[in-house]
């Protein structure tokens, strides 16, 4: 699982994570390292249109999620499972280090498919969170763009990975790598060092999302593999759903990812 499950308790953080060690995010920054299609997760310069997810009130960002194009240009898609256990998240855009009170957008409505509300079908992990924050405006304007929602890569489809490791500060990190497609029909991404607290995380192509790191798993139990949940017609779905401007979701409950 990508993501690290935080609450604070006194003046002490207690981290509930499982899967691959987490570590706090880092401070340089440099070119994603690549080898044949196999990618290696290193520290690259923040992008606008990724963001931080932060759960309960803590300062230390457990998920990953990425601004998504629409009309009213404030959502947000993320894993479903990051967000299923909170019903207080925020989400700042282009997180590097520190965030400014009008760099934070709280969680207002939180959309999920039926697959994963009834029981949490790893073929539907994904989820759009409609923000907003008291200085108004959308976040696809504040921050200068948005990405498009697409469809299941192909095999042997090249795409960037941006995600955030767990941890309090810091910058994100950035794979580039080669989507596979397994038997249970889960495109999967072998790239190293995608820790806890990168799911979530977009797989783009171009301005295009097509996928991100979540299905099986919360996303993989091994650190050097991620999965995504296919981008099909129940995602378009969603979104058209969420973009109608009907109410939000409740959130289901503790998600365990059986790793």
């Amino acid at each position: 699982m990508r993501i690290l499950a935080a609450a604070a308790v006194a003046s002490s953080v207690v981290l509930a994570g499982c899967g691959h060690q987490a570590r706090s995010a880092p401070v340089a920054s440099h070119t994603v390292a690549a080898t044949a299609n196999h990618g290696i997760a290193a520290p690259v310069d923040a992008d606008p249109r990724v963001g931080a997810f932060f759960l309960s009130g803590s300062d230390l960002h457990a998920c990953t999620g990425s601004v998504l194009h629409s009309a009213a240009g404030n959502l947000v898609l993320t894993a479903a499972h990051c967000l299923s256990a909170t019903d207080r998240a925020t989400f700042v855009p282009g997180f590097a280090r520190t965030a400014s009170p009008d760099d934070v957008w709280t969680v207002d409505a939180l959309y999920l498919d039926p697959r994963w509300l009834a029981d949490r079908d790893p073929l539907a992990d994904f989820a759009i969170a409609r923000v907003g924050r008291p200085a108004g405006g959308s976040i696809e304007a504040v921050v200068g763009s948005a990405l498009s929602l697409g469809s299941v890569p192909a095999r042997g489809t090249q795409v960037n990975v941006i995600a955030y490791p767990a941890g309090v500060g810091g910058l994100p990190v950035g794979c580039r790598a080669t989507t596979e497609l397994n038997a249970g029909g889960f495109p999967e991404l072998p790239c190293a060092g995608l820790v806890d607290g990168t799911s979530g995380a977009p797989w783009i192509s171009g301005s295009t999302v097509i996928g991100l790191i979540g299905g099986p798993h919360g996303g993989g139990c091994a650190e050097n593999l991620s999965y995504s949940s296919p981008f099909d017609q129940h995602l378009t779905q969603l979104l058209a759903r969420v973009e109608a401007g009907g109410p939000g979701d409740a959130t289901p409950g503790n998600y365990n990812d059986e790793c």
